[in-house]
């Protein structure tokens, strides 16, 4: 096994170089063809950092998921952290209010019940080293359908406000006029782990087959490996994205009105309406 990884991926001072180089050449793609969101946003710089931050914590890991595989206290801690990080790297790409922390909900609800399914019928042992890869994919994928859901669903609303109401004045309920228009715009969320599903063999191999071909298992085996990984992400996705675009279409998630940096808009409105109005001398 040792000698097929050091086949495919050799770690010496020459991929160290190659590394740098597409890191570099990246960060000045993003600066040169200004792929930035805002003007004091600089997306080549976070893709200098994201690199190095995955260098540094891919070393640390290393080390630590050594001693998570160990033992059960090390492995619970582990996912903890993992779920942690996934929570507040979700919810700060979805808003910068305090009700960033609720994406908990559809991280958790997609891949908490996968987990227990898969550990109640014994397919997946309560041990570090099987759990912590699984449970990773698995976190990793929410994360992504939860940001992209809730982003889309979000500016969709932002945009087409004057729908939503309109919509309310036909008498449709809040959450329903809201989850009319926000629904296709978080639907797209979807479709990465669609796509990649549905061209497995054909235009990618991904890494659970190709990790499971070098540790030595028949391609029969590596297949299945991967079939169920990715059935398993499109049900963890599906259901992460139905509970993100609830909670966005309840108010529950949203982003802060002008004015009204705290608060859910509900209260921001009522505040607005108990103000005086200004009066210019």
């Amino acid at each position: 096994m040792t000698s097929s990884a050091a086949s495919l991926v050799p770690v010496n001072i020459t991929l160290g170089v190659l590394l740098a180089a597409l890191l570099l050449a990246a960060a000045v793609v993003a600066g040169r063809f200004h792929l930035d969101p805002h003007p004091y946003k600089s997306r080549a710089r976070e893709i200098l950092v994201a690199g190095l931050r995955a260098a540094a914590q891919l070393a640390v890991v290393s080390v630590v998921i050594a001693w998570a595989v160990k033992s059960v206290p090390g492995l619970l801690a582990f996912l903890v952290v993992m779920f942690s990080v996934a929570v507040r790297t979700a919810g700060r790409r979805i808003t910068s209010d305090r009700t960033w922390w609720l994406t908990a909900a559809p991280i958790a609800a997609g891949v908490v019940p996968v987990v227990a399914a898969l550990l109640l019928t014994g397919l997946v042992p309560l041990r570090g080293i099987a759990l912590i890869p699984i449970t990773g994919i698995l976190i990793g994928g929410a994360l992504t359908v939860t940001v992209l859901a809730g982003r889309r669903a979000l500016d969709e609303l932002a945009q087409r406000n004057g729908e939503v109401e309109a919509a309310m004045a036909l008498g449709f309920l809040d959450r329903d006029a809201r989850m009319e228009i926000a629904r296709p715009a978080a639907s797209e969320a979807l479709l990465p782990g669609l796509d990649q599903t549905r061209t497995v063999g054909l235009v990618t191999l991904p890494g659970a087959f190709v990790g499971m071909l070098m540790a030595g298992a028949s391609p029969v085996m590596a297949g299945a490996v991967q079939l169920f990984v990715l059935i398993a992400l499109m049900a963890v996705q599906s259901v992460a994205v139905a509970v993100t675009l609830e909670l966005v279409a309840r108010h529950h998630l949203h982003r802060p009105l002008p004015g009204a940096p705290t608060g859910s808009p509900r209260k921001a409105r009522r505040r607005m309406k108990r103000s005086p109005p200004s009066r210019t001398p």
